[in-house]
């Protein structure tokens, strides 16, 4: 019997999508789920939050036992700094907007019309993918998978040339030379509820500085941060 159209696009995107991944599922519902978001979810259709939260655990300890083996001479606290950006929302999402998962994620109507999806969700999509593949090939293959994926990304860190979190640098910077620690304020919202963008100043002892735009508070906040970095002539390599 001939697939509808709607299973017909179902099944090529599955297709589509295990060549990207370069894994080939046994059960495809397993991939179908993870890439299904909760505003898309029916109750024969369950979101991709169960495998995400095991995906999660996953990465956590494939990063882990990579980076303790490669880097035996390592402190805990370096480990940890290292870890903690290569399995960070940000990389996550990296990773997943190179791989162009969007193009594969099952969402409500609400985000279908937005003109890019939050980085958590792309994040977050990765992580279920981890699980997915953990529950269909096994860890040997959800190991190997999370590192092909995020090889590269570990040795942007380890060479210091990651993405910075600049408010925590601006931070540092204020409390050591100006004994104040900065603030953000939001001046301007502007969008549709799924795809706004906002508008964050930054105070320094009241005196505002650079301002930021950014689809959410924290991004807003870092463009503004590095912005202020930049315009006090701080160092942040």
């Amino acid at each position: 019997m001939a697939l509808t159209t709607d299973k017909k696009e179902l099944t090529d995107k599955m297709v589509d999508c295990q060549e990207k991944l370069a894994y080939s599922f046994k059960n495809i519902k397993l991939l179908e789920n993870a890439l299904t978001h909760t505003s898309f979810k029916t109750p024969y259709n369950p979101s991709n939050e169960r495998l995400e939260f095991l995906g999660d655990a996953i990465l956590g300890m494939v990063i882990s036992e990579y980076l303790f083996k490669k880097f035996p001479d390592y402190s805990e606290g370096k480990l940890t700094k290292i870890k903690s950006v290569v399995v960070s929302r940000a990389t996550l999402a990296k990773i997943g907007t190179e791989m162009n998962l969007k193009k594969y994620i099952s969402v409500g109507k609400g985000l279908m019309v937005s003109k890019s999806f939050p980085k958590s969700l792309i994040a977050n999509v990765f992580e279920a993918i981890i699980a997915a593949i953990y529950m269909d090939g096994g860890l040997k293959v959800a190991y190997n998978f999370t590192l092909n994926s995020l090889k590269k990304e570990i040795d942007i860190v380890c060479n210091n040339k990651h993405e910075k979190n600049y408010k925590s640098i601006l931070q540092h910077f204020c409390q050591r030379h100006q004994g104040h620690i900065p603030r953000y304020k939001i001046i301007k919202q502007s969008g549709p509820d799924h795809d706004k963008i906002f508008e964050v100043v930054t105070l320094i002892n009241n005196v505002e500085h650079c301002t930021g735009l950014g689809n959410n508070k924290k991004e807003a906040e870092q463009t503004a941060a590095r912005k202020t970095l930049e315009y006090l002539d701080v160092n942040i390599d």
